[in-house]
């Protein structure tokens, strides 16, 4: 599993807490982004034989998990709207390289570390939810995101050598450190 450099303060799960709607709402669209990232990958990298079947099977898994969310959405009446920007996103994207090769394992990667920031995010919430159906729902998600934070860096390894790896993970680590230290706390998943 990925090392994070940098935790979560206690105050984002308040924030999520006191306005769980939001956070719900942000994840249905994270949750539908990533099954689109894992698409794209399939179709950015056509000669990368080795990501296809784990991408597709990813993207249907993360379909699942939207669905599932937009289900929780419509129980509490609340109903889907427009993706907005994210920022934590976007600054992790700041941190791709240029080329081929350097884009392809960074953006494996920075879907890596993205989904092991997801894995403790999401076990804050399933931890700090009282007993039931919503408590159980993230215990399962908080695990799906730790097999897919490993996923990523276990397909860059079919391709680049561990002391590349360990390079440009190190790289996109003091990024997500960056941003979760300095973007302020929102309802919302990053």
């Amino acid at each position: 599993m990925i090392q994070l450099r940098h935790p979560t303060e206690s105050a984002w799960t308040k924030i999520v807490l006191a306005d769980l709607d939001s956070f719900l709402l942000d994840h249905a669209a994270a949750e539908r982004k990533a099954s689109a990232m894992a698409m794209t990958f399939v179709v950015r990298y056509p000669d990368r034989d080795a990501i296809h079947e784990p991408m597709i099977q990813l993207a249907r898994e993360e379909l699942t998990h939207f669905h599932r969310v937009f289900k929780v959405c419509r129980s509490r009446g609340l109903r889907i709207g427009r993706d907005s920007k994210d920022p934590y996103v976007n600054g992790m994207l700041q941190t791709i390289g240029n080329g081929h090769d350097e884009e392809f394992l960074d953006r494996l990667l920075m879907a890596g570390v993205v989904e092991a920031r997801g894995h403790e995010r999401f076990g804050l919430v399933a931890e700090a939810l009282p007993a039931g159906e919503l408590k159980e729902f993230y215990e399962e998600i908080t695990a799906s995101e730790a097999r897919h934070a490993d996923l990523f860096v276990e397909l860059a390894a079919h391709y680049f050598e561990p002391r590349v790896i360990e390079q440009r993970l190190e790289r996109m680590l003091a990024a997500d450190a960056r941003l979760v230290a300095t973007l302020p706390h929102r309802a919302a998943l990053h």
